[in-house]
């Protein structure tokens, strides 16, 4: 089948794995506004994905012109939707050795993902960044600054925003920033069309241990981004990263380097913060240049991000100038040490998007180093295991003056860590709303509530977004019940 905006009428296309993130409802009504026949398959009941299914089913109601079908298969899959179909999407959590993929590509049926088909329907110029933490704001910076040049800028991805909810809608030539996990590179491994402008590697940290065999292969995936591009691209690395020694060697592209600290030699060229100044520097020739003067975001890690940030904005062409006036107004995004409430000299801090003990880690550290009111910490920390190492975390969990933990598989390895340091903790509870109950006799004047798992969170909640939303809505809503009326 050729695969084009053309041929899509008619067609059967089949979406493997729904989700929540919005990349499968996303796909599907694509392809249902397009004309085709659609059938939508999850192993997750209808009940969970209700939410999904009644943004695609919305789509239906409308006016659009060669408007398809759809039908729902969930709580299994259906050989056959894998055979006798004509196009197979699939969701980038959806392993390739599924033996339903297995048997579709047997079979000659092309398996796409919702990015591979927006880089196949569209050329307009990507910057794509990945990293084990820290790319999410380091993309949505870069749209930020992108949007003061390029107003129509658009930025999807692994972001749980979908490029195909704007491929019909994007102008020609206007860039697109693409965030994009370990498994979405895995699926567009060998893709020509996806050839970043700029490539941005912000990290390698352990993380998905539970799906990979090895740091290895998991590294592997990450180094994909680079893949494609030659000699009129660029690549971003981390110079403070031991990874970025080995995965820079089969990189084609023009090389440059983003650091916590002045750059050893003049040679190397990138961005730096220096923290005697306070700045962030750009080295592309032999005489530094003043980058970045303000860093809207607290700690060290969302420095280094903002300051990765405007390298790649530097090299796609924006002024230096526009850089630093536009990511001084850069915000943050939701669910990353996010200060979403504060109440009676007290602070709440969503870090719902700390899914590894380093990114705990970092919050601790950028709260820690927090002059003035709001000093105490009060931690809320555990969920599900990924087969990672907890141990780094041992050292600043003297940090916080009280830690409450939310039950769950990695909860154990943080509790072995405790009792080994000697260090009270309360819980762990079942619930969340048990854990902010249990906080209410504790707080008082000064204290800087963090939720930041450094955990998956599977056991109780459908992903880390929704977690967040599940802890900001218990602090928002529970005033009455647990803190008494809001001053």
């Amino acid at each position: 089948m050729k695969i084009s905006p053309e041929d899509i009428p008619g067609k059967k296309v089949t979406i493997m794995g729904l989700g929540l993130h919005g990349g499968g409802t996303a796909s599907a009504e694509y392809f249902i506004k397009h004309g085709a026949y659609v059938t939508v398959t999850d192993l997750k009941n209808r009940e969970f994905l209700i939410s999904s299914i009644d943004k695609i089913q919305s789509v239906l109601k409308k006016p659009i012109h060669r408007t398809g079908q759809v039908r729902f298969v969930l709580g299994r899959h259906e050989m056959d939707d894998f055979i006798d179909t004509d196009l197979i999407i699939k969701n980038p959590g959806v392993p390739r050795s599924s033996p339903f993929l297995r048997k579709a590509e047997k079979n000659g049926i092309p398996v796409e993902t919702d990015i591979s088909i927006f880089l196949k329907f569209s050329d307009n110029p990507v910057i794509a960044v990945t990293g084990s933490k820290g790319k999410s704001t380091t993309a949505s910076a870069i749209h930020h600054g992108l949007r003061s040049v390029y107003p129509d800028s658009k930025l999807g991805g692994n972001i749980a925003v979908s490029p195909l909810t704007f491929i019909d809608k994007i102008k020609p030539k206007v860039p697109v920033v693409l965030e994009t996990s370990s498994w979405q590179l895995a699926d567009l491994k060998g893709n020509e069309n996806f050839k970043p402008k700029v490539a941005v590697l912000t990290n390698i940290l352990p993380d998905h241990m539970d799906r990979y065999p090895n740091m290895q292969d998991y590294i592997n995936d990450k180094k994909i981004i680079f893949s494609g591009q030659d000699i009129n691209d660029y690549a971003i690395l981390n110079r403070d990263d031991p990874s970025t020694e080995d995965i820079q060697k089969n990189i084609k592209a023009k090389l440059y380097y983003f650091s916590g600290k002045p750059f050893a030699s003049a040679a190397v060229k990138g961005a730096y913060l220096d923290p005697s100044r306070g700045k962030g520097f750009l080295m592309l020739s032999k005489k530094p240049v003043i980058l970045l003067e303000q860093f809207p975001l607290p700690g060290e890690h969302n420095r280094i991000n903002l300051l990765t940030a405007a390298l790649a904005l530097s090299l796609y062409g924006i002024a230096t100038d526009t850089i630093m006036e536009t990511l001084k107004d850069f915000k943050g995004i939701e669910h990353r040490l996010e200060l979403f409430f504060t109440w009676n000299k007290i602070r709440f801090y969503n870090d719902s998007a700390a899914t590894i003990p380093q990114a705990t880690i970092e919050a601790i550290k950028s709260l820690d180093k927090i002059d003035g009111p709001y000093k105490s910490v009060y931690l809320i920390t555990g969920g599900t295991d990924k087969n990672l190492d907890f141990t780094p975390l041992s050292d600043y969990l003297s940090i916080p003056e009280k830690i409450f933990l939310i039950k769950g598989s990695a909860t154990e390895k943080i509790v072995s860590l405790l009792k080994e340091k000697g260090i009270d903790y309360h819980g762990p509870y079942a619930e969340l709303n048990e854990v902010i109950g249990s906080m209410k006799a504790h707080l008082h004047g000064g204290v800087s509530v963090l939720f930041s798992p450094g955990c998956a969170s599977f056991e109780l909640f459908k992903n880390e977004f929704h977690r967040g939303s599940v802890f900001k809505e218990l602090i928002l809503s529970g005033f009455s019940g647990f803190f008494g009326q809001q001053e």
